[in-house]
């Protein structure tokens, strides 16, 4: 199963309080590194119920917080993990994939030339047909207006200066990107390792 369908699921269930009427297929467990910060914002680190209780009985992870559902065998029974923390540190890869999403992550969700929200595509600084590479340094979200006002000339010619230059970031710097943008749909046992850098509450 797809990471964005068990967040599409985990969706229908925002309280703890609908845990036991949760189907077992609406059960995914947020994936925590050693550290306990999540292994990936962008997408969510989440692993399905049956993935997450072979690794507890594998002894690779610890269990952080737990559904208010369980399963049973003839000799024993186990509540479903919401939360897990792996036992070794896995350390992440120096750069993100060069993929449509995580350019709209980088560029904050918003054109580079407006800075609309709406109707995002991606367009290329230098066109193609003037030598430009389909690359970090020379992609940037633009909404469909900005692209078409753009065309094919380069943003000098289309007197439409960048709101910033492209570059090709780290994964620190999308995870970072990725806080800002939180999902809306988190089990509440998951929001205490997604927030934990939220200034909190007197």
């Amino acid at each position: 199963m797809l990471k964005s369908e068990l967040i599409e699921r985990a969706a229908r269930f925002r309280s703890a309080e609908e845990d036991p009427s949760r189907s077992l297929a609406d059960c995914p467990a947020l994936v925590l590194n050693a550290d306990y910060t999540p292994l990936s914002y962008y997408p969510l680190s989440l692993w399905p119920w049956q993935t997450a209780i072979k690794a507890i009985v594998l002894e690779r992870v610890d269990v952080v917080s737990v559904y208010d559902r369980a399963v049973h065998s003839p000799s024993w029974t186990m509540q479903i993990p919401s939360v897990i923390a792996l036992r070794q540190y896995v350390k992440p890869s120096e750069f993100p994939a060069f993929t449509r999403f995580n350019v709209f992550l980088r560029d904050r969700f918003s054109c580079q030339y407006c800075g609309s929200p709406q109707h995002l595509t991606f367009d290329h600084v230098v066109p193609r047909r003037l030598g430009g590479r389909t690359s970090w340094e020379n992609i940037l979200t633009a909404c469909a207006p900005c692209n078409m006002k753009k065309g094919g000339r380069t943003p000098k010619q289309a007197k439409m200066p960048p709101i910033v230059q492209p570059i090709r970031p780290t994964s620190w710097q999308l995870q970072e990107r990725g806080r800002a943008f939180p999902p809306n749909h988190l089990h509440e046992t998951w929001r205490d390792w997604l927030y934990w850098d939220v200034e909190l509450e007197a």
